[in-house]
């Protein structure tokens, strides 16, 4: 028998997250772990009167194929892949594995190689802008690992998460919305960081389940050139199967004018990438009622109460502010008490204080009213 919270994903990743309509193709991608969720999202698939199609990888494969892979090699496959990807209406991506570090000893050039003619080809080009899509993580043990907590006191994380109503937040994040579109300046305040940059002329999109499962969040781009300051992220980063700690980016004029971490000489080669990785594409405000740590996912993490990711790299089709990149790394920075606190201003007025909403139009996207 299906765990009825299984059936009830299924259903709102249809449903809800991609509205899949009569004769619309969707292709559902997925780790092989995730079996009983890809046999339920086909049924509801088919239920809705949409077309399914499956793709099942696996990420030790994965990493054998890039560890000898060619740039001819990544333009074929996106190639191939890319063709797919352009007669879906609908995609659902399933993320998994045992383990998290799997791809963490591919070379960083072989990386370098599927960001930019694989990765940014199928999805940056075309998944992502012209498709209905949303992704996620599905329970593993190395998830559980994560989090450090045993596999079913995760599992009960998982869909208290996944499942909360997230038309009710979407609703909530109104308020929010309209401030941020009648906002210029930015300033964000906390132990390490003093960053001040403007978002004006830049539209606010609410994030509440359409997009990425968990969700949470509502994001903005900042003006390209205005990012002035400096951010010590307080959370693990996880990119590209290694973990960074202690990220500290200073900027002048918009770009990353130095970059440290517990690899320095690493992480500069992640923003030696291409011309626009060292400016940011993405300004988010975390609200997950039920995320309130991180695990090492930035799925998960970036959608902190209490949070902002504070993102180098491309920028949204949907918000954007003129940087491209084949990179785009959702760093993140908890504001609550017990990670040091902050304060989030706009336009010199203080919005949020230590993760909470102080202004009254606000304060229905604190945790207690959002579970």
């Amino acid at each position: 028998m299906v765990d009825p919270r299984i059936t009830k994903l299924a259903h709102n990743l249809v449903n809800y997250s991609c509205n899949v309509q009569p004769g619309e193709k969707v292709l559902i991608e997925s780790i092989s772990l995730e079996l009983p969720l890809v046999q339920e999202l086909i049924k509801k698939v088919y239920q809705a009167g949409g077309i399914p199609f499956v793709s099942i990888k696996n990420p030790s494969v994965d990493r054998a194929l890039l560890m000898g892979a060619s740039q001819e090699q990544m333009q074929l496959m996106a190639k191939y892949e890319g063709a797919r990807m352009s007669d879906m209406q609908a995609y659902i991506g399933i993320r998994s594995g045992n383990n998290a570090a799997e791809l963490s000893d591919v070379p960083g050039e072989k990386m370098e190689l599927y960001n930019k003619h694989f990765w940014h080809k199928v999805h940056g080009e075309i998944r992502v802008p012209k498709t209905k899509w949303v992704v996620l993580r599905y329970p593993s043990p190395s998830m559980a690992q994560l989090a450090n907590t045993s596999i079913e006191a995760f599992e009960d994380f998982y869909f208290d998460v996944c499942n909360l109503d997230y038309a009710r937040m979407s609703e909530a994040m109104d308020p929010l919305v309209e401030l941020m579109n009648k906002t210029d300046k930015v300033r964000i305040v906390g132990p390490g960081t003093d960053l001040h940059f403007s978002i004006k002329g830049l539209p606010a999109v609410k994030c509440a389940g359409e997009r990425n499962i968990p969700d949470g969040e509502v994001y903005t781009a900042p003006v390209k050139d205005s990012v002035n300051g400096f951010i010590t992220y307080n959370t693990p980063a996880p990119y590209q199967g290694f973990t960074y700690e202690n990220v500290r980016l200073e900027f002048q004029n918009g770009k990353i004018v130095q970059a440290t971490a517990n690899d320095t000489a690493r992480i500069n080669q992640v923003f030696d990438t291409d011309e626009g990785a060292r400016y940011v594409g993405e300004f988010a405000i975390g609200v997950n009622p039920y995320i309130t740590k991180p695990m090492k996912d930035t799925l998960f993490d970036e959608k902190i109460a209490g949070s902002i990711h504070f993102t180098p790299g491309s920028s949204y089709d949907d918000c954007f502010n003129g940087n491209k990149s084949a990179i785009h790394w959702d760093l993140v920075y908890i504001q609550t008490p017990e990670y040091g606190g902050g304060e989030i201003y706009f336009d010199d007025v203080l919005i949020r204080k230590d993760g909470r909403f102080v202004l009254p139009q606000l304060v229905g996207l604190n945790p207690e009213k959002l579970k």
